[in-house]
């Protein structure tokens, strides 16, 4: 090529790259590539086009274009620093953590004080566990710019994670310092505080959310969100605003409407709690009892990797068992479409550890969430929500995303292999007194909020000689539970806190309660069905969510509704009338009792065939082309 040639093309290379950014401005994607890929033909190691082409990749949902792009770009250029970080974010959407953290660590090989970078490799390794190593890098960041909001507030979240909610508190007010108009801030903040009960701001802070949601901000998350609100409305809006800024562009689906045919429905089961988990002490009879003849059940274990006793069982109750902590959430959806799932059921939703991505992805025909989180997904990540006539009645629909598949007993699955410790401590041993009357709630601490501490309260005062006895285990929430009595008029020591306690030996603990006082809006859930496992009446107020509706559905389930209430004033009479009346409360232990062998709550079989029922119809009506839709089974 002569060089007037090579300085013409040179020319022409520089003018096609100038028209496709103006179109790529102006959204003009398609009119945009055919120049970006001219420029790339003269010059195919060109940073910016490759770079511009992956951005545009990505705006139409081509993520893995986008990667390869970026991934070319490097190759050519490995200091451009803004392809590295924008390869590795995306990595990061797909779960792809190994390969995201590694593009972060290019990245600071080449600009070691890169702060999108080190930001990033925190989020990476937060995701992964590494959490004290994520607080060093926010800490670096925040050392080079103490006004990068994205690292302040990831610095917060961390310290929580790491069980420092005090220093979390203090983080989130520093955070809104520098962005008060961050409104992902409050929700967290909030749910800091309540893991210590500092009330503080409870209400504020409460309206404060429920408002901002109310207006299309994600001030919180949908899991979070559940210790305060007991408004559908909002908890819908929450899941759906998530999904948005989880997903803001379509992932690719894997099944697109291929038919299976089966000789047995294949259900993959995706858990983050696959180990001594709440979901785990509750499921794993299910998974032993499925009828082999008729399901082929497989496991996906998420994060964290924990090999103890309950994952031990878990693994042995199926035929297939996949480790997929680090497997990235395309390849874990590849790997289900690959096995030709016929249903998935997500038993994490919204709860530590979650991989919606995974779902996002579309891997099986029917897609249902059960059991982790109780609420909705919103709309358009799974097609079913497994529930019952109490946790989603009639007419509570709109508040979910999903199709209601109401189960005729308890949506709750129970183990009635769950061993009780035969040895039942002393009073003195647990640090209860000889005598008085034991209220007891081992709900975790979030749960507990002001206007039901109110009440216990008032039951302390008006019933002599009584302690309420609470988890332990967090120094600032034991120091602001005792404040918070003392300014109610209630000696601080009548409150007592239980150590922590392997599963066998808490239960056996309930065994010296008198009644277990429930909370709300975010009920016992698995600490329902312990106390009533032992042998322990509780006492509830039903509100208006499903998580504000799970005890009375197990308390239905355990043939005790005479203790389900409407309102607090009818949950503090009824509590302090059995309180107050040793035969009447003795006769419902005996009822209790009396009922445990055959109570559908603890029939764990019956469960499973209720369970596998609903597979059964969902399945039976994909196979007849029908779309999801809400159904009952049959008792």
């Amino acid at each position: 090529m002569t060089k007037e040639a090579s300085l013409a093309a040179e020319e022409s290379a520089r003018a096609n790259f100038t028209e496709a950014v103006r179109l790529h401005g102006l959204g003009r994607l398609d009119e945009a590539e055919p120049l970006y890929r001219a420029v790339l033909a003269h010059a195919p190691g060109q940073a910016h086009s490759l770079y511009n082409l992956g951005l545009l990749r990505r705006a139409r949902g081509d993520h893995e274009g986008a990667i390869t792009l970026w991934r070319t770009c490097l190759t050519h250029n490995p200091d451009h620093i803004v392809a590295g970080n924008a390869m590795g974010k995306a990595l990061s959407m797909f779960g792809r953590l190994a390969e995201a953290l590694a593009a972060f660590d290019a990245t600071l090989q080449v600009a070691p004080r890169n702060i999108d970078a080190l930001n990033c490799r925190g989020n990476i390794l937060a995701r992964i566990g590494r959490h004290a190593e994520a607080l060093e890098c926010y800490e670096q960041v925040v050392s080079l710019d103490p006004d990068y909001t994205l690292a302040v507030v990831n610095r917060a979240n961390v310290l929580g994670t790491l069980g420092r909610a005090e220093e979390a508190v203090a983080a989130y007010r520093a955070g809104l310092r520098v962005a008060p108009d961050n409104a992902e801030i409050q929700g967290a903040k909030l749910f800091q505080q309540l893991q210590i009960c500092d009330w503080s701001e409870y209400q504020v802070s409460s309206d404060l959310i429920v408002g901002l949601l109310s207006q299309g901000v994600a001030a919180d998350l949908p899991f979070t969100l559940l210790a305060h609100c007991d408004a559908p409305v909002t908890q819908i809006a929450a899941a759906n605003l998530h999904l948005k800024t989880r997903f803001p562009v379509p992932l690719r689906k894997l099944w697109s409407g291929e038919a299976y045919a089966h000789d047995r429905i294949r259900v993959a089961y995706v858990s983050a709690d696959f180990r001594n988990h709440a979901v785990a002490h509750l499921i794993a009879g299910l998974f032993e009892r499925h009828d082999r003849d008729r399901f082929e059940i497989s496991a996906y274990a998420l994060g964290p990797r924990v090999e103890d006793k309950k994952r031990a069982r878990i693994r042995a109750a199926f035929p297939v068992f996949h480790d997929v902590a680090e497997t990235g959430d395309l390849e874990v959806a590849q790997m289900i479409r690959a096995a030709e799932a016929d249903i998935v059921v997500d038993l994490t939703g919204f709860t530590a550890n979650c991989r919606p991505g995974i779902f996002a992805h579309r891997p099986a025909p029917i897609q249902i969430n059960y059991l982790g989180h109780p609420g909705t997904m919103g709309r358009g990540l799974l097609d079913y929500v497994l529930g019952d006539g109490v946790v989603i009645p009639p007419g509570a629909e709109a508040g979910f995303g999903e199709q209601v598949i109401r189960l005729p007993h308890s949506y709750q699955v129970n183990d009635r292999d769950r061993v009780i410790a035969p040895r039942t401590p002393t009073r003195s041993e647990a640090g209860l007194p000889g005598d008085g009357f034991v209220f007891v709630c081992f709900n975790a601490n979030y749960k507990i909020n002001p206007p039901v501490f109110d009440v216990w309260m008032r039951l302390l005062l008006q019933t002599p000689g009584s302690v309420l006895w609470l988890l332990g285990g967090r120094e600032a929430a034991v120091r602001n539970l005792r404040s918070e009595a003392r300014a109610r008029g209630v000696d601080p020591n009548r409150l007592i806190f239980a150590p922590k306690a392997a599963p066998e030996d808490h239960l056996a603990r309930h065994r010296l309660a008198d009644l277990f006082l429930d909370t709300l809006p975010y009920n016992a859930h698995t600490t329902a069905s312990d106390a009533l496992w032992t042998g322990l009446p509780l006492v509830t107020c039903v509100g208006r969510t499903f998580a504000a509706r799970v005890a009375a559905s197990l308390l239905q389930a355990a043939g005790l509704p005479e203790l389900i209430t409407k309102d607090l004033a009818a949950y503090e009479a009824l509590a302090l009338a059995l309180a107050r009346d040793p035969e009447r409360l003795a006769a419902l232990k005996a009822k209790l009792a009396a009922g445990l062998a055959t109570a559908p709550l603890f029939d764990t079989d019956l469960s499973r065939r209720h369970i596998e029922a609903a597979y059964t119809i969902a399945w039976e009506r994909h196979q007849r082309g029908e779309p999801p839709a809400a159904f009952d089974v049959p008792a």
